[in-house]
């Protein structure tokens, strides 16, 4: 059985086109040997709607990853914190199934347990007020009927915040809270884990209850690329030239 792929935390915009045009061949290229390709959430680095899609730079984006679903690779999307705005019709459109986060499933036999990530950086209470907050559906959609430019205007604003933010807050603050780990993985029954968001890419192992638990974390895209391989023999991660 082909492997199954995994990426996050692309972020890809116009103003990393080298980045883009190294996602557009991974879509053409690495990505077609997948059984599943797994998008972890932060394909894109903003969506503020799905007007958006008719953007040319979006639309080469979407158009790739119709077509590696159109060459019989199933493509799942799960929403970043930037991304949470691309809408079920959108992912319809563009031959992506949108997943639910957390999502579990068996993946070549072994349990795992697919997030964003975002959701176990439980010690930056800030950020978990805030994500509660935009994320509520009367929310969503009082700013979803704003003119586009006023939201492009909200949304350029809260990054520029948010940036500032980061600044001033500690490493650990924005990295995932151990408790926060180990509960999870209780609760979903000790699976195998992986996630993005944290931008610190890497291989961990939790002995919770006795049970050792893999947790795999996906690399940005922002030095260069790199995806997660899947199958029947275990992860390895591999770095993109």
């Amino acid at each position: 059985m082909n492997p199954a792929l995994f990426i996050s935390d692309l972020h890809l915009s116009p103003a990393r086109a080298g980045v883009a045009e190294r996602f557009l061949r991974f879509a053409a290229e690495e990505a077609r040997s997948a059984s599943t390709l797994f998008i972890l959430g932060d394909l894109f680095d903003r969506w503020l709607g799905d007007d958006a899609a008719g953007d040319a730079f979006n639309r080469r984006l979407l158009d790739a990853l119709r077509a590696l679903a159109g060459a019989g690779v199933a493509v799942r999307l799960m929403h970043g914190n930037r991304d949470f705005l691309f809408s079920e019709g959108a992912a319809r459109d563009a031959g992506l199934e949108l997943i639910a986060d957390p999502t579990a499933q068996d993946l070549f036999g072994v349990r795992t347990l697919l997030m964003h990530g975002d959701l176990l950086c439980t010690d930056d209470l800030r950020y978990q007020r805030y994500r509660a907050r935009v994320r509520r559906p009367g929310v969503i959609r009082a700013f979803l009927s704003l003119p586009r430019a006023v939201r492009q205007a909200i949304g350029g604003g809260l990054r520029r915040v948010s940036e500032s933010e980061k600044q001033a807050k500690a490493p650990i603050i924005m990295d995932v809270n151990a408790g926060a780990v180990e509960e999870t993985l209780r609760r979903y029954g000790y699976p195998r884990l992986i996630h993005g968001h944290t931008h610190r890419p890497g291989k961990h192992v939790h002995v919770v209850d006795g049970r050792a638990c893999e947790r795999w974390v996906l690399a940005d895209w922002y030095e260069r690329g790199s995806y997660l391989r899947c199958d029947e023999r275990g992860c390895a991660a591999i770095a993109l030239d």
